[in-house]
């Protein structure tokens, strides 16, 4: 039976990204996102969850998102679900799903710096997926575009 392991999320950065780097000097960050959900309950009263996600990413895209991301940016991310299982100081099995950041995307027009945006490209794996011993191997990011005068804007 085919397998399916895909996740789609947009909402706002709760924290700065941390980032931290592997023995073999990968770079990897972590971060949370708070994704909102609206609705209206069977009276007509407007009510709002939030659910808090728990986030991953690595190489380039890790640095990228380090670099450009702060607390409250809204950011769109794909990726995967992981699930993560240690033994607490108790000796109690423990477990945490996250989301390992496969793509991403800026939802806004503000940076850092005044430069660009700079929209991330999923990562290709060399070697054996299941394995985990591939590498992540970033593509390239293009270079930040020229500056759009309002009237050269269309609408």
């Amino acid at each position: 039976m085919p397998n399916l392991n895909r996740v789609m999320l947009m909402g706002n950065l709760t924290r700065d990204p941390e980032l931290r780097y592997t023995p073999n000097n990968t770079a990897v960050a972590n971060l949370a996102l708070a994704v909102n959900r609206r609705w209206r309950d069977q009276q007509g009263e407007q009510q709002e969850e939030t659910t808090y996600v728990d986030c991953e990413a690595w190489s380039r895209q890790a640095e990228n998102i380090n670099k450009y991301l702060n607390k409250g940016r809204p950011v769109f991310i794909e990726g995967r679900l992981k699930l993560d299982q240690w033994q607490d100081k108790d000796g109690n099995n423990r477990s945490k799903l996250k989301v390992v950041v496969e793509h991403f995307q800026f939802i806004d027009s503000r940076s850092a710096e005044g430069t660009s945006p700079v929209r991330s490209t999923p990562p290709q794996r060399s070697g054996d997926e299941s394995g985990g011993s591939g590498e992540l191997s970033q593509a390239p990011v293009s270079q930040p575009h020229q500056a759009v005068e309002e009237q050269d804007i269309p609408f």
